[in-house]
């Protein structure tokens, strides 16, 4: 891929909040006409399927006269002005796991995939995924592609000559907690000074939110962004930045890219998909790396779903290239293709993703994103999460700069969250 999955996501994450904030076109218009029958429209973005998937699938599905588009640049912004415009809508249309959640409130939009069958696949895939596309009433609208669940990517060599524990399993064991992987990160400082045990104070916050079963957003639409459960992820974002074991160092960055392989990034926690980044990124530290559990326990970062328009001639017939797209055995291949990571536990097992990695030093790191996969807390995300969120990590910016006290920036984020919130209705 030209770019990095962290780059797309990313890229899609400011197009949530500019949407929530109401700087982006809503569903305002119909679906437009059927498509023809015959012809089946497949949307998608760079790098979201897997290559050999889809020419497997086109060629599995003759009759269908398969349509693959890879949509550049903001692909939720280009579908909805698509939709709004109620011509040349997809069929079948990706949907990145940081926007479903706007999207859920207009499913109207896209066909419930229960009315086409899904009751007999969903079981298959981990459940807490499934409900990221669940309306509040019991529709499905999206079938998943992947996930992100995330782990401690670390250098092994790194850690040893710290003294701090170096296979996966001591590390697992040693470093069970944030406070555990902040008190490890003050020894390697003793003895790398300029080694940070934490790339990013920000994105460490946004794991530790993504671990709970609460967000900023209750069911009942409430503003729940002041609460404990919040406040606690912040702290321990403020405490890596306090003891100096954050390196400030943002993800996708030259400087990232370099301190990975250099040994001044010498762990990420991040999604099963942030192999890829670190891969690219190492020239010299290859077979150094190695997986851990992500302390305090697993969570989800990425991951999407494909859906099917009203627009769609046959949607029974999409489901069909869905489910067989989205089958074990295609979703393991989607890893192999580009670290797609399945949805569907039955691919656990599959050669793909069981085989040593030799960038891990011949580590299956499947035996730690599998289980991570399948124990993904369930949380409520609301429409307006992402834009209600955003404060927090800017807030939490200028703490990393100095600009302000801990106190006075979440006082600050705080307030921006409710405001942006108001606007859109949460009480």
């Amino acid at each position: 891929m030209e770019l990095s999955r962290r780059t797309l996501l990313a890229g899609s994450f400011a197009a949530v909040v500019a949407a929530a904030t109401g700087c982006s076109s809503s569903m305002d218009a119909g679906a437009g006409k059927k498509n023809a029958t015959g012809n089946l429209a497949l949307w998608c973005w760079p790098g979201g399927l897997g290559k050999s998937v889809v020419d497997d699938t086109i060629a599995h599905f003759p009759d269908q006269n398969i349509k693959y588009s890879e949509i550049g640049g903001e692909f939720k912004q280009k579908l909805l002005t698509t939709i709004n415009g109620g011509t040349g809508i997809p069929d079948i249309t990706g949907i990145k796991g940081e926007d479903i959640a706007s999207l859920l409130p207009q499913a109207e939009r896209f066909v419930d995939l229960k009315s086409v069958g899904a009751d007999s696949v969903l079981g298959d895939y981990v459940e807490w995924k499934v409900k990221q596309a669940t309306t509040l009433d019991g529709k499905v609208i999206g079938l998943p592609i992947d996930i992100g669940p995330t782990a401690l990517f670390y250098r092994e060599d790194v850690f040893a000559k710290a003294g701090l524990p170096s296979d996966p399993a001591k590390v697992a064991e040693q470093l069970k907690t944030w406070d555990d992987l902040l008190a490890a990160g003050l020894e390697l400082r003793k003895s790398n000074p300029k080694a940070a045990i934490v790339a990013d104070a920000t994105d460490l916050y946004g794991t530790i939110v993504n671990q709970g079963t609460e967000r900023y957003i209750d069911k009942d639409n409430k503003f729940i962004g002041d609460q404990d459960h919040i406040r606690k992820a912040w702290d321990l974002a403020v405490k890596a930045i306090t003891t100096k074991v954050d390196g400030k160092t943002a993800g996708g960055t030259p400087d990232w890219n370099a301190g990975l392989d250099q040994g001044t990034v010498p762990t990420v926690t991040g999604a099963a998909w942030v192999a890829l980044d670190i891969k690219a990124a190492c020239k010299t530290s290859i077979g150094k790396w190695r997986v851990a559990p992500t302390p305090s326990g697993p969570a989800n970062f990425g991951g999407s779903f494909l859906t099917i328009t009203k627009s769609a001639a046959d949607p029974a017939a999409a489901f069909e290239v869905i489910k067989y797209l989205l089958s074990p055995d295609n979703q393991a291949k989607a890893f192999a293709d580009a670290q797609i990571f399945p949805a569907t536990p039955a691919a656990y097992d599959k050669p793909q993703l069981t085989a040593p990695d030799p960038f891990f030093g011949g580590q299956a790191t499947i035996d730690v994103f599998g289980p991570a996969a399948k124990n993904i807390p369930i949380a409520y995300e609301a429409p307006l999460d992402a834009a209600v969120a955003a404060p927090y990590t800017a807030a939490l910016k200028s703490v990393q700069a100095g600009s302000k006290s801990s106190e006075a920036a979440w006082q600050q984020a705080v307030s921006q969250a409710k405001q942006i919130g108001k606007r859109q209705g949460v009480q």
